[in-house]
């Protein structure tokens, strides 16, 4: 019930958005309202949850029973954290857009919520084929986003977005299909026995297919050149959505769908993408040090943190995994904090390049300092949200392979090279001639900051209520992995 709830809320929320008309504020409070109500639902829901059950977040009913097709939705404890990511994040997303008017308003809430709505589908679906239809309705209202209210370059940097995307997701239909009529059924806990018999050959043709398509979703290298331009290009509440939610479906896909829809491709192909997921990394964090743009920065930040990712899922240990959740969580916190704080600094100054600004935390002390903490996570500093998960994810790497394990641990150098780089340019030195005058964060900006913030801080000092909810679900993964 809770789960349905959870699916209903942002869908009609969505609708009611849409049919307000031009109605500005009426489509924003009824965005605003539609976030917190799906929040509210989770956290009462999430009191109820105990690690290991998916009693309170399940749904299931017939659709084609003959064809072994069901509206089969439920969340262990993996699922439930990204419920969680996702309902938390939304109306900080809704309030930060919420302090700047725009036209087609309700078009533009619409879309956010109906992105919320997807996120949950595909973090719950329990059939196959409901799975690949929300992970690629994911991507329908981000492209709208995206061309309708982003910058010059959007709807080419949006169409490479949208053919890289459906390159990836044919693949991934075809091995489905061919999933689904060697098993008769779409239920994925069934399919996972049809996977385990099938040949080694078999199962490494269906693992690649699934893999470049959640890489191009991350992304991973070498599918990550549509990345960069998409968020640079993006408005600020796609660049949110695509950095602080969207990217994680790439993740979960692998937990979820490649490993044990091909356990035997996964372990044989483990080392070549962990080889190509820690080249991302360091690629990545190098090109980052090198850019002028915020926002290019900050996309370039992100995909390497994904790259680590993908490594730690495929370690092949309890921590790896939990890893990877723990920073899934993270880095949606950090990067929506990020790229709201270029959105905040681009519109006080009318610019996102380095070098022409500088001094900012004069003006600005409330939002250096918040700045600061977000930054912090993102670096990985103890008793913040970022180490945790950072920490066991090159823990299970090092443990995997001892010097890819030191190559990856190089990341921790370099995104403090250009984590503190940005910092340094945008709130110390001088003062320049385009920012004169700059008003601190107040109002909703200031709400929104502070909440980050809050979330860097508590995840960092309070990891295990995370961990121990993580655990069954990857114990459960590891033991029937390795049971094949």
């Amino acid at each position: 019930m809770f789960l349905l709830l959870l699916l209903l809320i942002p869908l009609v929320g969505a609708l009611l958005s849409f049919v307000i008309g031009r109605n500005e504020a009426s489509a924003k409070s009824v965005a605003i309202a539609s976030s917190l109500l799906s929040l509210g639902v989770f956290i009462y829901a999430a009191a109820q949850f105990t690690s290991g059950s998916t009693e309170i977040f399940s749904f299931a009913k017939p659709w084609i029973a003959s064809a072994g097709l069901n509206f089969k939705f439920s969340a262990d404890g993996i699922s439930v954290l990204l419920l969680a990511l996702t309902s938390v994040l939304v109306p900080l997303i809704v309030l930060s857009a919420a302090d700047k008017g725009r036209e087609k308003s309700n078009v533009f809430y619409s879309l956010v919520l109906f992105t919320q709505f997807t996120l949950v589908g595909v973090f719950t679906a329990g059939d196959l084929f409901l799975f690949y239809f929300f992970f690629e309705a994911a991507l329908v209202p981000v492209y709208f986003l995206i061309i309708n209210w982003g910058g010059e370059n959007a709807p080419k940097s949006a169409f490479k977005m949208f053919i890289y995307t459906i390159f990836g997701s044919l693949l991934m239909l075809a091995a489905m299909v061919f999933l689904y009529t060697k098993g008769q059924t779409a239920d994925l806990e069934a399919l996972k026995s049809t996977a385990a018999l099938m040949p080694a050959k078999v199962q490494m043709l269906l693992f690649g297919a699934f893999i470049i398509a959640f890489a191009i979703k991350m992304p991973l290298f070498p599918f990550h050149t549509w990345q960069p331009n998409a968020y640079t290009d993006s408005p600020a509440t796609a660049t949110m959505l695509l950095s602080g939610l969207l990217s994680k479906m790439g993740v979960f896909g692998l937990i979820r769908i490649a490993l044990p829809m091909a356990p035997l491709a996964a372990n044989e192909y483990a080392m070549i993408v962990t080889l190509l997921a820690i080249v991302g990394l360091i690629y990545g964090s190098v090109i980052a040090i090198k850019q002028d743009d915020i926002k290019r920065l900050i996309a370039y930040s992100s995909f390497a943190h994904m790259g680590l990712m993908a490594a730690g899922v495929l370690s092949g240990s309890v921590e790896g995994i939990q890893g990877a959740v723990f920073q899934m969580l993270a880095h949606g916190v950090n990067a929506v904090g990020l790229f709201y704080v270029a959105k905040i600094i681009f519109d006080r100054t009318g610019t996102r390049s380095l070098s022409q600004l500088g001094g900012i935390s004069q003006q600005a002390p409330v939002l250096s300092v918040l700045f600061m903490i977000i930054l912090l996570g993102s670096v990985a500093l103890p008793l913040t949200n970022g180490f945790v998960g950072e920490f066991l994810m090159l823990k299970a790497v090092f443990e995997f392979d001892k010097l890819i394990g030191v190559i990856a641990g190089l990341s921790i150098i370099l995104g403090a090279v250009y984590m503190l780089r940005l910092f340094q340019n945008t709130m110390f030195g001088e003062v320049k001639d385009s920012q004169l005058i700059i008003a601190d964060v107040t109002g909703l900006e200031r709400l929104v900051l502070v909440i980050i913030s809050g979330i860097v801080l508590i995840m960092g000092v309070f990891p295990n209520v995370i961990l121990k909810v993580s655990e069954p679900a990857a114990v459960t993964l590891l033991d029937y992995l390795s049971s094949i």
